[in-house]
């Protein structure tokens, strides 16, 4: 029997899963690693420590599954968007992998914005004007850490180093290519006025190829240590964003795959190019007749554990000690209040946000807080302004791509049974959870099998999912959230003028408590 390894390197963990080729796992392993954030607006990452957790990864799964290593053909990729580093000549980096959290590079994307270069970076990129994006980062350390840049023989992303590690072989493809805001998007071809402005040419960035694009065999001491052939086959794969909406089947225009992990994100396919007049999506090509139009956000899950960390620290021991999830016990509190927290709103900005606010200097606050609420209004509140923040996303959506004729969710979120009836709720629309829970997973399995000329076309990924399951709306608690959302919304609105004043605050009193 022939196997898969479907893989994803995440903002923090890598996590791999072993198929045959009926789509059935045999295995998962997730390796987890440090995202360094000790200075302010820093989030990054050790490149040889996301290796070293695929390596672990890929060969926890052949051992746990006790198959014949030898029989894997294929290794295929998902990976978070828009992380860069620097290497040097030798390939060598010159920075640890600056990710999408990461924003160091704000005033400059400020700048762009208020100058009108951003817009008309973004009409030919569909990059959003922030500082996630590569293009900004990069001009954040052309201007700060010039060394640095000067040294740079090659400009790359995550997982474009990892597959130069396999296999010595510098490629890109389409859908990390559009993350980056050197790609356009009209062209589907670096962007040579762009690199032009940076300073930077065509060959410090890796060769583009398709997604199905595939690299024969690895370097034969990485094959011996995970159990398996040097002849595999690694197939480039696609950004998570690509994957986890191919991977719940949301191939049509109209068909919304909405996304909570770590972070967020509400996405759809569109045949052409979209932009969106304000600015608020991204719209990146996929393959040939596929652009994914969407906007993503900061504050998903992360929000949900550091609500779990910092209000409930009691309960999380409690719970290892009665060997229970402390997670499951959290959303049980959170039933035992109605919709709506009686009126505690949260805005969920714990690490500046993208869409729907397009800030780095958002920021989270509790409103309406008042002596009748508990800790059980403020936990409901935390889950409700994920998910209120996911909605004023998806109006931006919906502005260009019209109403949703359908709701496609996964991610860690939703297997919570409030979590995926808080989304019915506020959207008043059915939510339809796929089996396939690792959808960036199966999306990369599957782009391997249509590389290996086993499957034509995208549409057949729909056989690999599985069941799924719809969720209703509840009349009575739409109806209290109809009157909730508008003032979450207008109350983000008067915040986000003093967003900057508290940020920079927060930046000095920072840097005088660690002096």
């Amino acid at each position: 029997m022939k196997y898969i390894v479907g893989i994803d390197i995440g903002t923090t963990s890598t996590k791999a899963l072993l198929y045959d080729l009926n789509g059935k796992i045999y295995a998962k392993a997730n390796i987890g690693y440090k995202l360094y954030q000790d200075l302010p607006d820093m989030a990054e990452e050790d490149p040889d420590a996301i290796f070293n957790a695929t390596i672990s990864a890929i060969q926890e799964v052949v051992a746990e599954s006790r198959i014949d290593g030898q029989q894997v053909i294929a290794i295929s990729w998902s990976a978070q968007q828009h992380s860069i580093l620097a290497l040097d000549k030798d390939y060598k980096p010159l920075t640890k992998s600056i990710t999408w959290a990461d924003n160091r590079a704000e005033k400059y994307a400020r700048k762009y914005k208020e100058n009108g270069k951003g817009m008309e970076i973004y009409k030919r990129t569909g990059l959003p004007i922030h500082p996630m994006g590569p293009f900004y980062k990069m001009l954040w350390l052309k201007n700060e850490h010039p060394d640095i840049f000067n040294k740079a023989a090659f400009w790359v992303g995550i997982k474009e180093y990892i597959i130069w590690r396999y296999t010595n072989v510098l490629a890109e493809e389409t859908s990390m290519a559009a993350a980056t805001g050197l790609l356009n998007m009209h062209t589907v071809d670096w962007d040579d006025e762009i690199l032009n402005s940076l300073g930077i040419k065509r060959s410090q960035l890796p060769d583009l190829v398709p997604l199905t694009h595939s690299i024969k065999g690895i370097r034969s001491e990485y094959a011996k240590v995970m159990g398996i052939s040097a002849d595999v086959s690694i197939v480039m794969g696609a950004t998570d964003g690509a994957l986890s909406t191919i991977g719940v089947g949301a191939l049509d225009t109209g068909v919304l795959a909405i996304n909570i992990g770590t972070s967020a994100a509400v996405r759809s396919f569109v045949d052409k190019p979209l932009i969106d007049p304000k600015a608020r999506l991204y719209c990146y090509p996929i393959m040939e007749g596929k652009y994914l139009v969407g906007g993503p956000i900061n504050n998903g899950g992360i929000v949900f554990n550091w609500a779990h960390d910092a209000l409930f620290g009691a309960e999380h021991e409690t719970a290892k000690l009665l060997k229970q999830d402390s997670y499951n016990m959290l959303t049980d509190i959170a039933k035992t209040v109605p919709a709506g927290s009686a009126g505690l709103l949260f805005h969920p900005y714990l690490g500046g946000e993208r869409a729907p606010l397009w800030d780095a200097n958002a920021r989270g606050s509790f409103f309406g807080l008042n002596r009748n609420h508990t800790r059980a209004h403020m936990i409901r509140a935390v889950l409700e302004g994920i998910v209120f923040n996911l909605y004023m996303t998806t109006l931006a959506l919906t502005e260009v791509t019209g109403k949703p004729k359908e709701i496609l969710a996964a991610g860690g979120f939703v297997q919570s049974s409030l979590g995926r009836q808080i989304m019915a709720d506020v959207y008043e629309h059915d939510v339809t959870i796929p089996d396939s829970y690792e959808s960036g997973c199966l999306a990369a399995m599957y782009l391997a099998k249509m590389s290996l000329g086993m499957e034509s076309n995208l549409s057949g990924i729909t056989k690999y999912i599985g069941k799924e399951k719809k969720y209703q709306p509840n009349k009575d608690n739409y109806k209290a959230y109809r009157k909730l959302i508008p003032i979450f919304i207008r109350l983000s609105r008067e915040l986000s003028k003093e967003y900057e004043s508290i940020a920079d605050y927060q930046r000095e009193f920072s840097k005088i408590y660690k002096d």
